[in-house]
């Protein structure tokens, strides 16, 4: 009960976060210049920054074994929402700048910030380290495969922003300080953890204001499309559910927890960034971040209850 209020508690503070990024884009107090500069400190200072806080930890080897298994059920978890992804986009009759933002919708997860509220809640600081451990193929598949997603329709892909991005260099520096017995010093570690901190705020905020961007007419249609429900269903239950195989070789029961509730979390803000930052349909991407983010109220619980079965 505990975690179920917990859990709900942080959903309210999301969503009023992203409330008030809506209405100061409505009065005004933001221009239309705002969601560029937003995107910008987001994707080049504040993301890079929480990777590399969060990958600021302690590592024995004896904790090895976990590891391989998190690794190996996030990478299962990510190479089939890819595929399910791929398979939906090609069905689907969306123009070409909502196909991109359907897949990433279906593929990226909010794993950082609602992520670590429920696995806390659950399993206190222990499972905030195998978190981490399980979102590294999530932080290094976002910043390549995800931008690649939104530039690829380009007649010409510019792979230096696929590979040498401020993402990919803090996921690789990270990963260095997690495996080496080195830590950031004090001051730097709390100067990226107040940075780090502010990604997800600054993210809420920005949805909330391209949300004010949609003309109250266009809601009832955006709400009434299709694919925008069909990517929360396929993210908040049909990819996790398909890690449930997991339970038959004997993986221990937290680990499995964490990887099938993780898997369910709602799509990442992440995706309307890019949707900005890449010109692709950032209302169609704002909506489906919110929509799943409304959902998994319902399905997180569930997943749950039936990893307790």
């Amino acid at each position: 009960m505990d975690s179920t209020l917990n859990f709900l508690q942080e959903m309210i503070q999301l969503y009023s976060i992203a409330l008030l990024g809506f209405l100061v884009r409505k009065f005004g107090i933001f221009n239309e210049n705002t969601n560029h500069v937003l995107t910008q400190l987001i994707l080049y200072i504040t993301l890079p920054a929480l990777i590399l806080y969060s990958l600021n930890m302690p590592f024995s080897y004896h904790l090895m074994k976990d590891f391989l298994w998190l690794i190996a059920m996030s990478s299962y978890a990510l190479l089939l929402s890819i595929f399910l992804a791929i398979w939906m986009r090609n069905r689907s009759q969306l123009n070409e700048n909502q196909k991109s933002v359907y897949e990433g919708l279906i593929i990226f997860g909010n794993q950082g910030y609602i992520g670590f509220a429920v696995i806390f809640a659950i399993f206190g600081e222990q499972g905030i380290v195998y978190l981490t451990m399980y979102n590294i193929v999530l932080f290094i598949l976002i910043w390549t495969y995800g931008i690649y997603l939104f530039s690829r329709s380009k007649a010409t892909i510019n792979w230096s922003k696929v590979f040498l991005n401020p993402g990919t260099f803090s996921t690789l520096v990270g990963l260095i300080i997690l495996f080496l017995p080195i830590s950031w010093p004090s001051g730097v570690a709390n100067t990226l953890e107040s940075l780090g901190k502010m990604t997800v705020p600054l993210s809420m905020i920005l949805i909330g204001s391209l949300i004010a961007d949609v003309k109250y007419n266009d809601f009832p249609l955006l709400l009434k499309n299709k694919y925008i429900w069909k990517a929360a269903l396929s993210k908040l239950l049909i990819v996790p559910l398909l890690l449930l195989p997991f339970a038959f070789l004997s993986v221990p029961l937290p680990l499995l927890t964490i990887a099938v509730l993780v898997a369910g979390m709602p799509s990442a803000p992440t995706i309307s960034i890019y949707a900005q930052e890449y010109n692709g349909d950032t209302l169609f991407a704002s909506i489906g971040v919110i929509v799943s983010s409304l959902l998994c109220v319902i399905t997180i619980p569930f997943l749950y209850f039936i990893l307790s079965l």
